[in-house]
């Protein structure tokens, strides 16, 4: 009888740290997709302030040596 309850207590201690590291897991995937989601506003901010400054700044010439 020992012995089951040995392998029960196991478990539950097993079964204790994979809950902890699937929440762990969880908490890194979250942060890592708030990220993401932030990087690409910032990417799309930038791509639109390009596109801005190529509409709005002259031709170019070239310079007077060329």
């Amino acid at each position: 009888m020992s012995d089951t309850v040995d392998r029960i207590d196991d478990l539950e201690l097993r079964l204790s740290h994979q809950d902890k590291a699937l929440s762990d897991l969880n908490d890194m995937v979250l942060a890592q997709w708030r990220k993401i989601e932030a990087l690409e506003r910032q990417l799309n901010r930038m791509g639109e302030e390009m596109q801005d400054m190529t509409q709005a700044s002259a031709p170019v010439d070239k310079p007077p040596h060329y």
